[in-house]
């Protein structure tokens, strides 16, 4: 979702002919194109790998091609702009680009190019003026991206400002979602494009290095982690929709759980009012997902466990067991999908994205101070709930991994921030921490869940050896707590001040 701006948001086709009938739109006439962009690439895609679009487009009766150079990972630059070539339509005239690196790529595959995709549709365009000095402009495109035979449906609005502030863009979109659904579009025509002619299956999309700095306030900061937790989500929301692949589940509750972390971790310097009327609304649905990933990890690597430790001639008790756990994993995944095919789901986004831009600045204060306090915060609950974790029960050591996700995912938020890799070792060092503190968390909620899918006897026998592998974990839990305290906190003294 491009929030600078522009808003891009997806409808049905239902709901796109009952558009121009909007209150908002009743007054503007529209204007009407039809627009053909084709996109050249290479046959092995090196103009993808190299993040550089080259796109011919034609919109109604004019003809124009144009170069574009996407940010580069691995913090390497991304040239200086983007160039609209003119001459000949359709022929590329490279030697208009004023980026010579850039310039000498395209013309050593000038040969190779050929149109990799086309994006055709009709764009229907309204200006809007929903008070003055305000002006958006709404278009409405239908169409089809098409790529060797093969094509997937456009229909989709842009929300473009053209003068005002960003919370007018947002606030024209939630009086638009007020009667109509629309969901905040999580890829691009360039990436769908793409996909299409590459017959990609969607991928799994784990949560990416965040880039922040010392000269950011504070509040700069959550807001550059809080959408890139966002993003992480929406990678994953059409996998979890379509697909029975797990990962797209595990993915969109760890990036829910990363954007609530953030939101504790900023608490203090919030507004209240944010923080109480989001993260419920998190919690809730990452509840939800966190239900429906319980029993794909007891499906997955529990029950395979159990199967061998209790031979049964029959295996009537371990059918009814492995039978539940399948038809909850259905009803959960199916629960989870529709959760995000709702327009709650929908306006969450929107207004999350919008309310995280409006965060006020305050005293802007500086990352230099606020870091290691919050480390050195976090470090201490880890330490307070070790002990009672040795000494007490499964609830105990619950305690005991949320507060150390909560350091492991600030640790995560702040890795830009540390030189060289002391940040990265004392990272790695505790991960045998955290994969103990996940298997035996594992245990705990499978035992749960047997008690559910067998209640009283039936399953007791398996809950007590559940239970009895746990035990057989803690002294080496306890070895590696004691391994973690002995190690020195790297931010102390090591944060890249900008």
């Amino acid at each position: 979702m491009v929030i600078e701006t522009e808003l891009n948001l997806s409808l049905t086709p239902g709901v796109a002919s009952r558009l121009a009938k909007h209150p908002l739109l009743t007054d503007a006439r529209p204007i009407r194109q039809r627009v053909v962009n084709t996109y050249y690439d290479t046959a092995d895609q090196r103009l993808r790998r190299e993040r550089v679009i080259v796109r011919h487009g034609r919109k109604g009766t004019t003809s124009l091609s144009s170069i574009r150079r996407e940010s580069l990972p691995e913090g390497r630059p991304a040239g200086h702009g983007e160039w609209e070539l003119v001459g000949t339509p359709g022929e590329l005239d490279f030697s208009q680009v004023k980026d010579g690196t850039l310039r000498h790529l395209l013309e050593s595959v000038r040969t190779e190019l050929r149109p990799a995709f086309t994006a055709s549709f009709t764009r229907s365009a309204w200006l809007l003026a929903p008070r003055e000095d305000v002006r958006i402009e709404l278009a409405l495109d239908r169409g089809w991206i098409e790529a060797e035979g093969r094509r997937q449906a456009i229909c989709e609005i842009r929300l473009e400002l053209l003068s005002g502030d960003v919370a007018d863009l947002f606030s024209t979109a939630s009086e638009l979602q007020t009667d109509l659904s629309l969901h905040p579009q999580a890829t691009s025509k360039l990436l769908r494009g793409y996909r299409i002619l590459a017959e990609e299956p969607l991928p799994v999309v784990k949560a990416l290095p965040i880039e922040i700095n010392t000269g950011m306030s504070a509040i700069a900061a959550f807001r550059t982690i809080g959408l890139a937790c966002l993003k992480h989500l929406q990678s994953n929301e059409q996998g979890l929709r379509e697909s029975d692949n797990p990962e797209f589940v595990h993915q969109a509750r760890v990036a829910i759980r990363r954007l609530r972390s953030a939101i504790r971790v900023w608490k203090p310097l919030l507004p209240q009012d944010f923080v109480s009327n989001f993260d419920p609304l998190w919690q809730a649905l990452a509840r939800q997902l966190g239900e429906t990933r319980n029993w794909d990890v007891f499906l997955a690597e529990t029950l395979p466990s159990i199967v061998p430790a209790f031979p049964d001639p029959e295996g009537a008790t371990l059918a009814r067991l492995s039978n539940y756990a399948q038809r909850r994993c259905a009803i959960n995944r199916q629960a989870a999908r529709s959760t995000l095919k709702t327009d709650d789901y929908s306006r969450l986004l929107l207004e999350f994205t919008a309310a995280i831009l409006a965060l006020p600045e305050g005293e802007a204060r500086p990352l230099d101070t606020f870091v290691p306090r919050c480390l050195d915060k976090r470090a201490k609950q880890v330490r307070q709930l070790a002990a009672q974790a040795l000494r007490g029960d499964a609830t105990a050591r619950h305690r005991l991994r949320v507060a150390y996700k909560r350091l492991r995912y600030a640790l995560e938020f702040f890795a830009s921030l540390f030189p060289g890799e002391r940040l990265r070792n004392y990272h790695l060092s505790a991960s045998g921490l955290q994969e103990m503190l996940g298997r035996l968390n594992d245990l705990a909620v499978a035992s749960e869940l047997i008690h559910e899918a067998l209640p009283g006897e039936q399953g007791e026998d398996i809950r007590c050896w559940l239970d009895g592998q746990a035990e057989q974990l803690l002294p080496e839990l306890g070895g590696l707590l004691n391994d973690f305290h002995q190690q020195a906190a790297p931010w102390k003294e090591s944060l890249v001040v900008a």
